[in-house]
């Protein structure tokens, strides 16, 4: 990929931000200019947070983003998020832009905030102020773990299993896939198909109905 110097100044910005918050602050650069997404990472400091580093793949915001209209996406300040091994981040999405307002990258800090969320969760009990809070999005390392972790909230959100869905309810699980970006994932298409026991046929004729329903 050619040099850009608009990744070359966050590359120097996620450094100064990783040294700045400490080692619990992770900063990564995404270059989402190719055609492929399964190795956006392009830069990341203090990757020891979500266990990934150069080379690895897109989050669930990155493949959302992708299947936006440009106009529409809009920096995420301050959300919560969470590893596969449980920890809380705090976490922010800002987007990097091409002259002609393009999105073609981003630059996504994440704060381990697990040690915070602990005490505070302690101090609500003993309080007796118990509240539930906001559900934090999971951070996966590749993106065949990021594949298995939508077709999981597919059936969450359908309610029962694969084996017992009707049509109509398997095209509801595969517009929950389209619209967080599953199929932007190389090869998502078989496994997908497998996954819900039809053919390549019917999910493509499902994924027409659906685009066609949405315009």
């Amino acid at each position: 990929m050619k040099p850009d110097k608009r990744f070359e100044f966050a590359a120097h910005v996620a450094k100064g931000l990783a040294g700045q918050f400490g080692r619990n602050c992770e900063v990564v650069i995404h270059d989402l200019r190719g055609d492929s997404h399964e190795h956006t990472i392009i830069a990341i400091e203090n990757g020891h947070v979500t266990g990934r580093s150069v080379g690895d793949g897109p989050s669930h915001i990155v493949l959302e983003s992708l299947r936006e209209n440009p106009e529409m996406i809009e920096d995420r300040i301050s959300y919560l998020t969470k590893t596969s091994d449980g920890r809380v981040l705090k976490s922010t999405t800002l987007f990097i832009r091409d002259d002609d307002d393009k999105v073609i990258g981003l630059m996504g800090i994440n704060y381990d905030i697990s040690m915070f969320v602990a005490v505070d969760d302690a101090i609500r009990a003993f309080t007796g102020q118990d509240q539930p809070g906001q559900e934090p999005e999971a951070i996966s390392g590749n993106v065949s773990d990021l594949l298995d972790e939508l077709l999981d909230h597919s059936v969450k959100l359908v309610g029962k299993p694969t084996a017992l869905m009707s049509k109509d309810e398997k095209i509801r699980a595969i517009r929950f896939l389209d619209e967080h970006g599953a199929f932007l994932i190389t090869k998502s298409g078989p496994k997908v198909c497998q996954f819900f026991g039809i053919s390549t046929y019917t999910l493509y004729s499902y994924l027409d109905d659906i685009r066609s329903s949405g315009e």
